[in-house]
């Protein structure tokens, strides 16, 4: 049986809970409208100009363009419980561009993972919040990656063992752009669609650039969305910026197949002087830029 309890917080946000017997797992949801979360999304963005300003490195342009990408997943979606990191039955969330590592160290923080405070330790020795998220530092990450290619391939050995284990998780994995440029991706789209793994689901940041400039110029991808679907997946594209369009992508039904949906969305989201510059994928701001991006981003002090 369930038991269900409502209540109101503070900022107003209702919380959900729900409880189930059985020794099953408690699990607490805070539900949030689109047009909550993308007044949080500017939030969250002067968290990772700060982390990466604080560090002096770090990949601000392509952690600002995932971010709606992962609010969508952590805030929308996903079958989480950050009271409870290891909880089997979780949905697997893989940011296999572990390069944008500080957006999702600011919404693992912002969901209750671990303290915020630790968001200002990013990149120093020592820290859990390394420059590569790390799985066995840092609470609610599923998988090391950094190596592009990689990630999504375990992402898929995951979707692949909870069906041998009839476990009824599901697995997302964020990929970026240059990052299809690997051939690892491609034997890990052709496995997924051999196995039939329809608990499986591939992202896009398609944001158009990379370290050397734009796709089409170092090695252009093309068509991405007819090459998935010839792979055999059910496509679908969505705003990458528009957190409600990405869940109806998510929720649309993929019919026995791995899911993949292309997110177009713009490097250096929110931010005038980053946006749609590839320059911006691996620099820390001056203390000029950094104020500049807080006073964009309507963050006057942002302690």
């Amino acid at each position: 049986f369930f038991f269900f309890f409502f209540f109101q917080a503070e900022d107003g946000i209702r919380d959900f809970c729900l409880s189930r017997g059985l020794g099953d797992v408690y699990k607490r949801q805070v539900f949030m409208s689109c047009e909550d979360l993308e007044k949080k999304a500017a939030s969250l963005r002067s968290d990772i100009v700060k982390m990466v300003y604080t560090a002096k490195s770090g990949h601000p342009g392509g952690s600002l363009s995932v971010l709606e990408i992962l609010m969508a997943l952590y805030y929308k979606k996903a079958n989480i419980d950050p009271s409870n990191p290891n909880y089997e039955n979780r949905d697997r969330i893989i940011l296999s561009k572990g390069h944008a590592a500080p957006a999702l160290y600011a919404v693992l923080a912002d969901k209750g993972y671990f303290n915020k405070e630790d968001l200002l330790t990013f990149r120093k020795l020592g820290s859990h919040l390394q420059g590569q998220p790390d799985m066995k530092k840092t609470p609610g990450v599923d998988i090391n990656t950094g190596s592009l290619g990689q990630g999504v391939s375990v992402a898929m050995g995951l979707a692949m063992a909870a069906k041998h284990l009839k476990k009824g998780y599901k697995v997302y994995a964020i990929v970026g752009d240059g990052e299809l440029q690997e051939g690892l991706t491609w034997e890990a789209a052709m496995a997924a669609a051999h196995y039939k793994l329809d608990n499986f689901t591939v992202l896009l940041d398609n944001n158009g650039l990379q370290i050397d400039g734009k796709n089409e110029d170092v090695m252009d991808i093309g068509d991405i969305t007819a090459k998935y679907k010839t792979f055999g997946f059910t496509c679908y594209e969505a705003d990458g910026h528009n957190i409600c369009d990405i869940v109806n992508a998510l929720d649309k039904p993929f019919c026995g197949k791995p899911k993949f949906i292309r997110c177009k969305t713009i490097k250096g989201k929110g931010i005038s002087f980053m946006q749609d510059n590839a320059g911006w994928h691996g620099k820390a701001p001056s203390e000029d830029e950094y104020k500049k991006a807080m006073e964009e981003l309507g963050v006057l002090f942002n302690g």
